[in-house]
């Protein structure tokens, strides 16, 4: 027997070491898996929601997949019951992903839409119970009284349409809101009624079935209620009537068909009414363009011509209202035009209209023309062929050279100065970030993109407004202050102007710590590594050391607080002043390999 025991010392050593390294990876593999205790929501303790159907609804068209609208139903449940107990509505982007990626949730809930309720982007995303209740008090008060009747009985159609057109008027408190951004509002409102009704499952899940439907399809059918109660009211006054005797049967007869066409238009006048009272709103504000802009409307003929139809050979970007195609004119006049079929992002571009219809500037990317029609709204520019900044800073095989880069600096410095000293009044870009600057065929720089520029008129210092920006290139005074004015600008440039230097993005996420760009360059300049250490590799050191300094202190100044930062003029000197010394470097004989240009 003794024979048959295992020996340790007879096991070579190779099979040892073996077995060290698989039992030490299969120990790691264990560790990094997600698990539910990664997760800060309590979730997989509601009876009632089940998240493998198809039943949750798409919540009119916020889900890019309708079957993920149950695992959706359970997460709103469960950022309720979170904010019940923290008053926090949202979680952050690492939060969120240790939650949908544990086990409990199946893999069609990823990239399903759920990840666009995420904390940090600005807006309400922000907020928290208390903001809620400040700031959209009436919005929380007007869901909680209509939605509190939504039953699963006979007056349901009703009940639901009540709650339905509580929900959709939050996107009404702010007409500059683009649909995503009203989402996100709407969302949180319902988060704080779910917060205050967390003891109350089968009231949640009965909001949750009537919001998370079609709004089309629950408007028609509130309609329909609507008016058969408004016909049947009619009827019921009639009932005390009947005692009347009339003179002959052919009176009863003129009378009865009469009687029967009134209906039969009342009823149809009633649907109608009803209908706009939903989409008055909404429809009042598509494509329409501000007077005298007239001289800039295309024919859709034109359009479609241009575009060979909306090819998709000449398509060349999208964005969130729609696609982006070049084109040619009737005139040979290359353009690229602009496809607006997302009607939450229609009054935005027709801000766009507004700030380009009447300003000019080299620096600024031309609107040639615009064409509306019922169902879609087109916006014409001109082309520029070398695409976006972006495009060139993170590309793969892409490289701008230094003197380049200050150029393309100093033409959006200029475009923005152009802005903030308009005649009479003041353009607030307010979305100032490298996919918003353009290319021209020589690499000049266009600021483009007005969608949410907001003006402010002579002597006034600043305009009020629900934050609006890019994540990242937000001015932090601003998203606290909600004052909107040139300093805003300022400092996105001053993020987009660390870009051009570093070629990082705007948050480096491969470190330990998430760290902001600006923090990440105040780093470098502590330990004196400023050129070195954050200047962007494909540079291949080839760029004016003095100069890099220089242009590093000024964005660094654009980013600071907001009285310690420069003007555009300011920035646009100093810009120039570092682009003389590159320039001098390049053709100095006696130059280094960090003179280069």
């Amino acid at each position: 027997m003794h024979a048959h025991k295992w020996h340790w010392t007879k096991c070579p050593k190779r099979a040892i070491f073996i077995c060290i390294f698989i039992l030490i990876t299969t120990f790691n593999f264990a560790v990094s898996q997600p698990t539910s205790n990664d997760c800060v929501l309590n979730l997989g303790n509601s009876s009632w929601f089940s998240f493998s159907s198809c039943e949750g609804g798409d919540w009119g068209g916020f889900l890019y997949k309708k079957c993920c609208g149950g695992a959706f139903q359970e997460y709103l449940y469960a950022l309720g019951q979170r904010a019940n107990q923290t008053g926090q509505i949202y979680l952050d982007s690492t939060e969120q992903s240790n939650c949908l990626n544990t086990k409990h949730f199946e893999d069609n809930v990823l990239s399903c839409g759920i990840e666009k309720l995420t904390s940090g982007g600005g807006g309400c995303s922000g907020f928290s119970i208390n903001d809620v209740h400040h700031r959209l008090r009436d919005n929380l008060r007007s869901l909680k009284e209509k939605c509190e009747l939504v039953s699963s009985g006979d007056d349901w159609d009703q009940s639901c349409g009540s709650c339905m057109k509580s929900w959709e008027d939050i996107h009404s408190n702010n007409s500059e809101s683009t649909k995503d951004e009203s989402d996100i509002c709407r969302f949180a409102v319902l988060v704080t009624l779910t917060s205050s009704r967390i003891e109350d499952e089968t009231r949640v899940r009965k909001i949750y079935q009537c919001l998370g439907q079609d709004s089309d399809k629950v408007r028609s059918m509130y309609c329909n209620q609507q008016a058969n109660l408004f016909v049947h009211r009619i009827l019921q006054t009639g009932e005390h009537k009947r005692s009347i005797k009339i003179g002959t049967g052919i009176c009863i007869l003129i009378g009865g068909i009469l009687g029967l066409v009134a209906i039969v238009l009342i009823l149809y006048l009633s649907k109608r009414w009803c209908k706009s009272t939903f989409l008055q709103e909404k429809d009042a504000s598509k494509c329409a363009m501000p007077k005298g802009s007239g001289n800039l409307a295309v024919p859709i003929k034109e359009v479609y011509s241009a575009t060979n139809n909306l090819n998709e050979l000449n398509f060349i970007g999208e964005g969130t209202a729609g696609k982006v195609y070049k084109g040619t004119l009737s005139n040979k006049q290359h353009v690229a035009v602009k496809h607006i079929i997302n009607d939450g992002y229609v009054e935005t571009f027709v801000r766009e209209v507004r700030s380009l219809s009447y300003v000019r500037h080299p620096n600024l990317v031309a609107l040639l023309g615009y064409c509306e029609n019922k169902k879609e709204c087109f916006l014409i520019y001109e082309l520029c062929p070398n695409g976006n900044l972006s495009e060139w800073l993170f590309g793969k095989k892409n490289v701008l050279s230094w003197i380049q880069r200050l150029e393309i600096a100093i033409d959006s410095a200029t475009g923005l100065w152009f802005l903030h000293t308009f005649p009479e009044r003041c353009i607030v870009h307010r979305d100032i970030k490298p996919t918003n600057i353009l290319l021209g065929t020589n690499f000049e720089a266009k600021l483009s993109d007005f969608g949410l520029s907001k003006v402010i008129e002579l002597g006034e210092a600043y305009a009020s407004s629900e934050v609006r920006g890019t994540f990242g290139y937000v001015d932090p005074e601003y998203q606290s202050n909600h004052q909107v004015n040139p300093l805003g600008d300022i400092y996105s440039f001053g993020v987009v102007l660390l870009q051009i230097l570093s070629g990082k993005k705007v948050i480096n996420m491969n470190m330990n710590k998430p760290l902001p760009l600006n923090k990440l360059a105040k780093s470098f300049s502590r330990v004196g590594s400023i050129s070195t250490g954050f200047a962007d590799p494909k540079l291949d050191g080839n760029y004016s050391a003095e100069a890099f300094d220089l242009t590093l202190k000024l964005a660094l100044s654009c980013t600071a607080l907001r009285q310690h930062r420069p003007s555009m003029e300011q920035v646009v000197i100093q810009l120039k002043e570092a682009l003389d010394i590159s320039t001098k470097a390049s053709s100095s004989p006696h130059h280094s390999t960090q003179d280069l240009s």
